[in-house]
């Protein structure tokens, strides 16, 4: 087998006239993006919150109160819902990358979790779809099966389509911000701050107004709001379409990365090049899929590199493409390299969302036995605990995009005040405050049970007030400003542009797993310990639970260090805003 030499190279190296065709792309789309249609693409993100959070915020309550079931059963059906509703996205980014278009999978995407919407409204409004009410010490009925699977149909269909909003919206609210000369940076951080800002007040409304209205005026209405916000959406977004600026989707990055996986096993065996210039370049093949610019070559995972190794049963000439599951050029292999070198971080947050499910599950029930009363009349909502962590992250945000920025810029001078690295690692540092005070609130929360003589009674109000909740709630919202933010910039930022969607998926399967790894605690504790009680929360150890998290993200944070440490940026050959990347990689 003969690889490339020098006088062969120009034979498969071309450039073509890529540059004069992004050129043409930037003048037709000049008049398109921008601000203007944020209202549009932003409306639509607000209301899938709007839904989600207005339901799944309370969905403990709905479940224990409403379906009878046991704590623990619907605590892992919490999880379990949000764990798929953020595991869907790798299906939507494929669809969207490779046939659809980030637009109309939006937009299909919104129907189908209208559906379920309009689906769980009615289980929520026909009686013989929910079991009989009971109260006092009467033993209430668990729903039935096949008012179980009603409920779990509905959040089917959410799930599915959660999975094409989540990964879209915020990479397609980022691709209006693409300036028209490349060789200017995108200040795609500024964007993220205030995208996530605007889902900060959707949750916000969600976990008060609709919360109030699913806990006094019923669940019928607090869940067909939100079902009417999601049909406005649609109708709002496809007002937007004129505006929009939409690229093409430039095949399946999954068979890509299959592609060039197959062609480097096929070559294992071949010796690996020390000088990446035999290497096979082609831009004009390549065009479609980096218009940000063509990715260098990087020394990590040299055994992929076999995969544009030209050889002579390549049989290539310069007239023809390639056979791909044999020979991929550089920037696709570099592709897959990017992924590949995302997935360590990207495993960081996992223990990051696990603990954050706790503020839906077992805080919600710390609030249901606390004295709630912000007056003589007014109860405040066991799931409305959580605007102390939407106020805090909002509050943080502005902070951050204002000032924060401003005062860092002056030390590391970076634009963006801090990298994305260096903000997730104090997100992280700040949730394990957050989990470590939650176990110390929830010894001070049995203690005052003790006293008062209410160990048996777990429907008595404890005389201690829901606000000493606040500091977990305060700091959870703390952190999510720093780590949740940082971790979606750097998916976005660090994916190869023809990847965004999937990448984007990549940070809500994060959260995904996250969810499915607080089931899986929940249920090995709950087998194997006294902590977590299906019915007196007041006789187990949640304090125990709460620091097991501790442990195990103080343990997470030293691996993220590590990981950070040596994480190589990806390399863009002509585009300024990633020479940022460079200075970045030698401060983290």
């Amino acid at each position: 087998m003969a690889t490339a030499t020098p006088e062969n190279k120009d034979s498969f190296a071309t450039s073509g006239n890529a540059d004069d065709k992004q050129s043409k792309a930037f003048v037709n789309d000049n008049e398109k993006g921008g601000i203007k249609t944020m209202p549009f693409i932003l409306l639509n993100e607000i209301c899938e919150k709007l839904a989600m959070v207005g339901f799944s915020k309370n969905m403990v309550n709905y479940l224990t109160q409403q379906l009878h079931m046991p704590l623990t059963k619907a605590a892992n059906t919490v999880t379990n819902f949000n764990g798929t509703s953020s595991l869907t996205p790798l299906l939507g980014a494929f669809i969207a990358d490779s046939y659809a278009g980030k637009f109309w999978t939006i937009t299909v995407s919104t129907a189908i979790y209208l559906a379920g919407m309009i689906v769980l409204t009615l289980s929520a409004a026909l009686p013989q779809l929910r079991p009989p009410p009971c109260a006092g010490d009467q033993v209430c009925q668990e729903a039935n099966g096949s008012q179980t699977a009603v409920l779990y149909l509905s959040l089917l269909f959410a799930a599915l389509g959660s999975g094409g909003i989540r990964p879209c919206v915020a990479a397609f609210g980022a691709e209006q911000f693409v300036e028209e000369d490349p060789t200017q940076p995108k200040k795609t951080w500024v964007f993220f701050n205030w995208y996530y800002f605007a889902l900060g007040v959707s949750i916000l409304l969600a976990s008060t107004v609709l919360v109030y209205i699913q806990d006094n005026v019923g669940w019928s209405w607090g869940l067909g709001i939100p079902t009417l916000a999601m049909a406005l959406s649609i109708i709002v977004f496809l007002i937007g379409y004129p505006l929009y600026r939409n690229l093409d989707p430039a095949g399946s990055p999954y068979t890509r990365v299959l592609q060039v996986s197959v062609a480097a096993f096929r070559k294992r065996k071949i010796p690996s090049i020390s000088d990446p210039k035999f290497l096979y370049v082609n831009e004009e093949l390549d065009a479609s899929i980096s218009t940000d610019g063509l990715l260098h070559h990087t020394k990590q995972l040299k055994f992929l590199d076999k995969a544009a190794i030209v050889t002579e049963e390549d049989s290539l000439k310069s007239s023809e493409k390639p056979n791909f599951w044999r020979l991929n050029t550089v920037h696709r292999v570099e592709e897959l390299k990017s992924i590949l070198r995302m997935l360590p971080i990207w495993a960081a947050g996992i223990l990051f969302a696990t603990s954050n499910a706790q503020q839906n599950t077992f805080s919600l029930q710390q609030a249901n036995t606390m004295e709630r009363h912000l007056t003589k009349s007014f109860v405040i909502p066991s799931a409305s605990m959580s605007v102390f962590g939407m106020l805090s992250m909002l509050i943080t945000i502005v902070l951050y995009d204002r000032l924060l920025v401003r005062v860092a810029r002056r030390i590391t001078g970076l634009e963006r005040g801090i990298n994305f690295l260096q903000r997730m690692a104090i997100g992280f540092f700040i949730a394990i405050i957050a989990t470590m005070v939650a176990g110390f609130v929830e010894v001070k929360r049995k203690h005052a049970a003790s006293a008062s003589g209410l160990i048996d009674s777990p429907e008595s109000t404890i005389p201690i007030s829901v606000f000493w909740l606040v500091p977990q709630y305060s700091l959870h919202g703390i952190a999510e400003a720093f780590m949740v933010i940082g971790h979606l910039e750097f998916f976005y930022n660090q994916a190869p542009e023809s990847m965004r969607s999937t990448a984007t998926a990549l940070f809500w399967t994060s959260i995904s797993a996250g969810d499915y790894t607080s089931t899986l605690l929940v249920t090995l504790v709950h087998k194997y310990s006294d902590w977590l009680p299906n019915r007196n929360l007041n006789k187990g150890k949640l304090e125990y639970f709460y620091w097991l998290l501790t442990v195990l993200q103080a343990l997470n944070i030293v691996y993220y260090l590590i990981c950070a440490k040596f994480y190589t940026f990806k390399p863009l050959s002509h585009k300024t805003e990633h020479v940022e990347g460079v200075e970045l990689t030698t401060q983290v």
